[in-house]
């Protein structure tokens, strides 16, 4: 009895984390969705105007002289909340979500790195331009693909401190893995014919293909093939014992987020460490709310202004709006169904009195 209900027991569902869940997520897409629309108003018609006018548009961000807090686990550990976190400790961070938001990083990445992987047919690592992060405003990197350098970005720079994420245990981490590769694909598969989505594409061809160690993602035929279970595990335990051994203890922080600010706090020596909640988003489901949130909103959107256009027209040719024909074709067909059900009533009213007569 006592089993069956400790059973029960954690199979409760927690709706404040589902609520959190549902409008973090909801937020997020109509943050990307917006961002998109904004960004192709500033690059098309905003900046073109201002330009001509003689205005400096150059965006000035604090420049910092290399990397001070870099994140060496793999993505789906956590790694947004630190990011979060660091933020609020004062260290700009960027994280792999927000990387199509910088154009400059993100076409680095894709002529260094990316493109050529792919025209080569062959997981390339290159050696990315780190210093360039720095110089647009970034005190730190989180997740992939610089989570994947940390070699390159220890010797680069000898006083960056480093945080290796990670979940519960292996399984735990792929089944969250295993979720974002299959909710983060629909949008590059159906939306390809937009040049950002395919650069994404491409990013996510060489990054799935470092996880599972198998290079038949980089020219594969859309929809992508599954994550490969046994080598993306092998993959995730070998890069985290491998950046144990490489990065020295004084540098490195081996930490889950279930830990809160203390130990952070403590590894960057923080004094005044923060008394709010310790940030908590991207979940699994949350990320899949977003991804949908984020393909539904610009649908609704351009559905809602052809509907709007088509309306406009509609007006102008037949001098009644959408609603008002709409209204009366209810009404017309209301009235032909009340008159049918009327002539129904009628014939079997008739046909009674027709069998009752010969009855008689």
């Amino acid at each position: 009895m006592s089993h069956h209900m400790g059973s029960r027991k954690q199979t409760k569902i927690d709706w404040e984390e589902v609520r959190h869940d549902i409008v973090g997520g909801i937020r997020s897409g109509a943050y990307h969705s917006a961002w998109y629309v904004k960004n192709w108003a500033q690059e098309s018609v905003v900046h073109p105007t201002l330009s001509l006018l003689g205005f400096n548009l150059a965006e000035e961000k604090p420049i910092f002289d290399g990397l001070k807090v870099v994140g060496v686990g793999y993505g789906r550990t956590g790694t947004c909340s630190l990011r979060l976190a660091l933020e609020e400790l004062g260290y700009p961070t960027l994280h792999t979500q927000h990387l199509y938001e910088n154009h400059e990083i993100f076409n680095m990445w894709s002529d260094e790195i990316f493109n050529p992987s792919i025209e080569a047919d062959e997981v390339l690592m290159g050696r990315p331009n780190f210093d360039l992060m720095a110089e647009r405003g970034f005190a730190g990197t989180m997740d992939f693909p610089s989570s994947l350098y940390y070699e390159q970005i220890m010797e680069q720079y000898p006083d960056a401190k480093f945080f290796l994420t990670v979940r519960n245990d292996p399984e735990v981490w792929f089944r969250s893995w295993d979720t974002l590769s299959k909710t983060i694909t629909q949008p590059t598969r159906y939306w390809q014919f937009m040049s950002h989505v395919q650069q994404y594409n491409n990013y996510l061809r060489w990054l799935f293909s470092v996880v599972n160690r198998d290079k038949k993602y980089l020219n594969c035929d859309m929809p992508f093939p599954d994550q490969m279970k046994e080598r993306a595990i092998a993959s995730y335990e070998e890069h985290n014992r491998r950046v144990r051994e490489m990065i020295p203890q004084d540098r490195l922080l081996e930490y889950n987020v279930k830990q809160g600010w203390e130990p952070l706090c403590q590894f960057l020596e923080v004094d005044s460490c923060p008394t709010t909640p310790f940030p908590k988003t991207n979940s699994a489901r949350s990320l899949q709310i977003q991804t949908i949130s984020a393909m539904a909103i610009p649908l609704t959107i351009t559905l809602f202004v052809l509907f709007y256009v088509f309306s406009c027209v509609f007006q102008r040719t037949t001098n009644q709006s959408v609603l008002g024909w709409l209204g009366m074709k209810r009404l017309q067909i209301l009235e032909y169904l009340t008159g049918r059900e009327m002539m129904v009533q009628k014939r079997r009213a008739e046909r009674a009195a027709n069998k009752g007569r010969k009855q008689y």
